[in-house]
């Protein structure tokens, strides 16, 4: 990805990749947990001189750790849209996977004057989050914390399991896993503040579902209950993948995400 040109804003934690500007559209990745934008390391290569493609690093993740007091995950969207701001985009395809569907979702809450599109994969419905799975979460994610207070390479063995499925992915996975700082858990916490805030109305945007096959029968149920929420959205189960398909089947996810967005053809 020597293409991609790193960068920051005054007053943000929050670095950011750019390829290219002289595309008539804009993307933007959002990543996984534990990870950084080099997740997205085959899409990135594939949409290059297709599409602008903007990237991030979330707080605490990849290189955007230069942080300070009060600096948390429920500030991604507006650090997000001063990074549109300042690139001078008006309107974004925005892809998503985990933690970074619930980033997706929460800015098109926020801004969805600026959403060209929205893709989610095994991520949930923060619009109607059921609190049973939301016990059960974060029961996960301390299981998970303690793993990391332990040992940050036994939490990334565990994790790349959850992740990934094919066995590449998951080596991919915690090559970059194995270099998230602990502390970095503290800016995770209020991804609750995004949960159940908003109702769902009209969207003026396409909006696109999915996980893997191999995602847990929790991810596949949330599926099948978003799509029933919202039966004009485009869902899709992608084989031979798990938690991130992204990683997992990348060829056909790329072709995947390129067909929705050929389909979108929403005026600006």
């Amino acid at each position: 990805m020597n293409n991609m040109k790193q960068l920051k804003i005054d007053d943000s934690p929050i670095t950011y990749y750019v390829s290219g500007r002289d595309c008539d559209e804009w993307t933007l990745f959002l990543h996984a947990a534990f990870v950084d934008h080099n997740m997205f390391r085959t899409q990135i290569e594939y949409f290059s001189g297709k599409y602008n493609v903007l990237a991030v690093d979330m707080i605490g993740h990849g290189k955007s750790i230069n942080t300070k007091k009060g600096d948390s995950i429920d500030k991604m969207p507006a650090w997000i849209y001063d990074i549109m701001t300042a690139e001078k985009i008006r309107k974004i395809h925005i892809v998503g996977v985990s933690l970074g569907a619930v980033l997706a979702q929460d800015f098109a809450n926020r801004y969805p004057d600026m959403v060209k599109s929205l893709a989610c994969f095994g991520g949930y419905d923060i619009n109607n989050f059921d609190t049973k799975m939301q016990k059960e979460n974060s029961a996960s994610h301390m299981l998970m914390m303690l793993k990391a207070l332990f040992s940050i390479k036994w939490f990334a063995e565990s994790n790349k399991k959850i992740s990934a499925f094919t066995l590449q992915a998951q080596n991919d996975f915690y090559d970059m896993n194995v270099q998230f700082p602990r502390k970095s858990f503290l800016y995770l916490a209020s991804l609750r503040n995004m949960v159940n805030v908003c109702q769902t109305g009209q969207r003026a945007y396409p909006l696109l579902i999915g996980c893997g096959e191999f995602d847990i029968p929790a991810e596949l149920e949330v599926i099948k209950m978003w799509k029933e929420r919202e039966p004009q959205c485009k869902a899709v189960i992608f084989e031979n993948a798990g938690h991130c398909v992204n990683m997992d089947t990348p060829q056909i996810f790329n072709k995947t995400i390129e067909e929705f967005w050929t389909q979108c053809g929403l005026p600006e």
